[in-house]
């Protein structure tokens, strides 16, 4: 099973940017849908957003839409969320994942998870 890590997080103040990554193991990256999720303490994990496996069609969450973005290169086996104009309700544990179903946002059709990266924003 493809193995996912992130990195990017970080504290950083309301109305900043951040970028996070995700590397996957091996090259049956290309093949998945690739998802990002957050979870906040005391909340269940939710949809950010999602990519396919070529790149052409991303959907995010209302709540990010149109300040982040995500993105993949598929010869560096890496997903990429760029988040700007960030608010302290998005501070939370980012998650990336996998998933066979394309563009999916329900975290069960996601077959592999990442460890997650924290990112946290202050007022």
């Amino acid at each position: 099973q493809v193995q996912l890590e992130e990195s990017g997080g970080g504290m950083v103040q309301d109305g900043d940017s951040l970028s996070l990554s995700c590397v996957a193991s091996d090259r049956t990256f290309s093949d998945f849908t690739m998802g990002w999720f957050r979870q906040a303490p005391g909340e269940e994990r939710e949809f950010v957003a999602s990519i396919t496996w070529n790149g052409a069609n991303t959907y995010y969450a209302d709540s990010v839409k149109g300040r982040f973005t995500i993105s993949r290169d598929n010869a560096k086996n890496t997903v990429y969320l760029e988040m700007n104009k960030l608010k302290p309700e998005d501070t939370a544990n980012y998650y990336c994942a996998a998933s066979r179903r394309s563009g999916t946002a329900w975290e069960g059709e996601y077959h592999a998870w990442g460890q997650g990266t924290q990112v946290t924003v202050s007022s």
